[in-house]
């Protein structure tokens, strides 16, 4: 974990072949809340994009560079004051030359709050 003590994993739910289910919970007490933002923290995007990397690599069982993005929206703030809990579903895709591809949506509660395409190259 690039950040420690960022997030808890509660579960990883493996639904098929290549979709999974991740809940989580953000250390709403982090430092990087600190600064992002002061009396209201917000989820910073890059830190959701770590999130998904981290993920994918215990996932796959394996380490990843991030290649490329594609289709990137933000939807909504995290505020993990409010909601802490984060519901991540990632269609993970090994494709060719060690490429691997995820599709995610991340949820709290019933809010979309990411949807996000990576595609990342396997490091051997």
């Amino acid at each position: 974990m690039l950040l420690n003590n960022f997030y808890t994993i509660k579960s990883i739910d493996k639904k098929d072949d290549q979709n999974y289910t991740v809940v989580l919970f953000i250390n709403e007490n982090h430092e990087v809340f600190k600064g992002h933002f002061p009396g209201n923290p917000i989820m910073p995007g890059v830190c959701m994009m770590q999130i998904i990397k981290e993920l994918t690599e215990q996932i796959m069982d394996t380490t990843v560079v991030m290649q490329s993005l594609s289709n990137v929206k933000f939807m909504a703030l995290i505020n993990p004051q409010v909601t802490p809990e984060l519901q991540l579903e990632l269609n993970i895709v090994t494709a060719e030359d060690h490429l691997i591809k995820v599709k995610n949506t991340t949820y709290f509660g019933e809010t979309v709050a990411l949807k996000l395409g990576s595609t990342y190259k396997e490091v051997k």
